[in-house]
């Protein structure tokens, strides 16, 4: 009987700890995803050279910044 107490006792423990590992990995991942997958409409001059780009005003509507972090993102 004591045996029988102590083994529900040990899995009811695991179970809660599973559960805790498990949101906390989701919550985890979820924020990670948004706060990475976000890109801005449009980038200042000073933002798109300081992260490795250069300004092409060839484009026929608004400036384009190339190469760097914000590549083919327009300029405001």
């Amino acid at each position: 009987m004591r045996i029988r107490r102590i083994l529900a006792a040990v899995f009811a423990t695991a179970a809660l700890a599973g559960l805790g590992l498990t949101g906390a990995g989701t919550a985890t991942a979820t924020a990670t995803a948004t706060a990475g997958s976000v890109a801005p409409a449009s980038v200042t001059p000073g933002e798109c050279t300081d992260n490795g780009g250069t300004i092409d005003r060839s484009t026929p509507v608004l400036p384009t910044c190339r190469g760097g972090m914000y590549d083919g993102q327009t300029v405001d």
